[in-house]
């Protein structure tokens, strides 16, 4: 089996004003990125939209309504502080979070090994009602439901190692024992959540703090002692990543000091946890990454582990 790359071009009509790190020019780094001889084996795939009933595993019909509301005819419309919508930024969302939910499916369904799905907005930092951080809709969360209610899976690992905490996935699954989800990311930094002691209602969440100027050989070291450990004993029956770039050294947001060689050992070493427990599969989604150069690199890092991967 393959690895399959899911995207669609709605993802350039999601419009953000000049300067924003969250730029339409992400997208043309992730092409870059996976472009040429060795990509040429990714089975490639339209993101579909996500449909109302998987949103709403997540998120309440009076959200979506204001989300909607909110897209502007033209121009660009402020959510808040960082947080901005186009005319073209719901269906890129609704595409975002319908490609999750379809390389579950692919997954699941032993059409491929894993997925990654490259797709803007991010959504990790959506809460159940809030938009906020580039997100409007949780993403991986979607997805993470998706498996649950369409698939029937009771144990869904989500790996977030973005350099901001994933607020938004830890609210949408706190209540969900069903789920596991952690999170690696530096501490202090925005959006100042994430403390080690925030467990989730079932004890279903970790959380792991990582200091500015963490260098590789510690953030390995964080995984191999703690978040391994902890997914093993899971034994989950599907791995979900929230695949951040932007704790590399050159991104501008944060001070993490990660290169494109510690993404592809986290990518390994959670392939090698799905494959001792749910036949390798495995479905990543982006969500941070804001330095397109480190962006291109790490995105093709990362994919390829994926793409050698075999169950």
């Amino acid at each position: 089996m393959t690895t399959a790359y899911i995207t669609h071009p709605d993802a350039q009509l999601h419009q953000t004003p000049d300067g924003h790190p969250e730029q339409v020019d992400r997208m043309a780094a992730i092409a870059t990125a996976l472009d040429g001889t060795t990509f040429a084996a990714l089975m490639r795939h339209d993101a579909p939209l996500a449909s109302d009933v998987q949103l709403l595993r997540c998120h309440p019909a009076t959200y979506l309504d204001r989300i909607r509301r909110a897209i502007p005819a033209a121009g660009i419309y402020q959510l808040d502080a960082d947080t901005h919508v186009s005319s073209g930024s719901l269906n890129a969302a609704l595409r975002a979070a319908g490609g999750a939910c379809l390389g579950v499916d692919m997954v699941l369904h032993g059409k491929v090994q894993n997925a990654f799905v490259g797709m803007r907005p991010p959504g990790h930092h959506a809460e159940t009602a809030t938009p906020m951080g580039f997100c409007l809709f949780g993403t991986v969360a979607i997805a993470a439901r998706h498996a649950m209610e369409q698939h029937g899976l009771s144990r869904v690992a989500v790996v977030d190692f973005d350099v901001h905490h994933g607020n938004g996935t830890q609210d949408l699954l706190w209540d969900e024992s069903r789920a596991l989800f952690v999170s690696s990311h530096q501490m202090p930094l925005w959006p100042g959540t994430g403390a080690a002691d925030e467990r989730g209602a079932h004890g279903n969440v970790i959380n792991v703090p990582l200091a500015p100027g963490t260098d590789g050989a510690t953030f390995r070291r964080v995984y191999e002692d703690t978040v391994l450990p902890q997914l093993d004993r899971f034994a989950p029956e599907l791995v979900l990543i929230s695949a951040g770039f932007d704790a590399h050294r050159d991104d501008p947001l944060a001070q993490l000091e990660l290169v494109e060689q510690d993404f592809a050992w986290v990518t390994g070493a959670l392939c090698d946890i799905a494959a001792r427990h749910c036949d390798g599969r495995v479905v990543s989604v982006l969500e941070g990454g804001y330095d397109l150069h480190a962006l291109s690199a790490s995105v093709a890092a990362h994919v390829a582990v994926l793409m050698e991967q075999q169950a």
